[in-house]
């Protein structure tokens, strides 16, 4: 059976104490996954997510996109070094949550670009980096990192399944792990099932299921049957998350570039997807 999950962004752009009632909303809508979109830790109501997940019967997972100011692959030491600490800051907080999974664009900052390809240098500040936050991660309790590699107009760092790969096998710590979205691959990889049989058992740890126009899913051009098929072929049952945003977001949807609306509200959205994901897998 997959185990299919809901992102936060469906509902709001930065989650805060206001947002509590998505927790237990996923819940009724049929879900078995939240994964709390966190831009900006020293923010997170922590103590509060806490509470309502004693009263909510869900898995929580996080994910974040790294800011400038904690970018680990700037060239500016002070930067880098700020960045550890704002990726130790959220493993401490998926600590107190009980949550297994600490994903999205955690191994560079969002949209940072150099205007020319990765260098050797700034894999080795990243990896370098990301070595001491996963060390810190197994001394302080049971968190998998999971790299999301994004397409070429949000990174030039990890675009790529076989990047992802070869950046957990640096790193070498054993808990790191890959976060494919389906929206990144639909532009990057040559064959979606390729990418995830590329990641393997030993290396797929989470999964965002995007439509290739971030609309609801099973309505576009992503091979969902291969997807599924491919999990299945290397044991991976998922987290499997939907996420889209809504177009009334501000900063996110600038980045992201969601100009029109692709259901009447992003909970609408995510019903349906549900729906047509679930549909799916039962026909394979």
């Amino acid at each position: 059976m997959c185990k299919f999950g809901v992102d936060s962004f469906i509902w709001a752009e930065v989650f805060e104490e206001k947002d509590l009632w998505i927790l237990p909303k996923a819940k009724e809508l049929g879900f078995e996954v939240v994964d709390l979109a966190i831009a900006y830790p020293e923010r997170f109501p922590l103590e509060a997510v806490k509470e309502q997940l004693k009263k909510t019967d869900i898995e929580v997972v996080t994910t974040t996109t790294l800011e400038p100011k904690g970018n680990i692959i700037s060239p500016d030491p002070a930067i880098r070094k700020e960045g550890v600490r704002l990726l130790k800051m959220f493993i401490d907080i998926n600590n107190a949550l009980g949550s297994k999974i600490f994903g999205g664009v955690n191994y560079a900052a969002w949209r940072y670009f150099t205007n020319k390809p990765r260098t050797a240098q700034e894999w080795d500040w990243s990896v370098g980096a990301m070595t001491e936050v996963a060390k810190y991660a197994k001394e302080t309790g049971d968190v998998t990192i999971c790299l999301e590699p994004i397409n070429r107009f949000e990174t030039h760092f990890l675009n790529t399944a076989a990047d992802a790969v070869a950046y957990c096998k640096d790193v070498g710590t054993g808990n790191i792990k890959v976060h494919l979205d389906t929206f990144h691959t639909n532009i990057e990889e040559t064959d979606l099932a390729e990418a995830v049989r590329t990641c393997g058992k030993d290396y797929l740890g989470y999964v965002h299921t995007c439509e290739n126009n971030r609309g609801i899913p099973g309505t576009g051009q992503v091979p969902w049957a291969k997807l599924f098929t491919a999990c299945k072929e290397i044991g991976f049952n998922g987290p499997f998350v939907i996420e889209s945003f809504d177009p009334s977001f501000e900063e996110f949807n600038a980045g992201c570039a969601i100009w029109r609306h692709f259901a009447p509200t992003g909970e609408e959205l995510a019903i349906r997807g549900l729906e047509n994901l679930k549909r799916i897998v039962a026909g394979l």
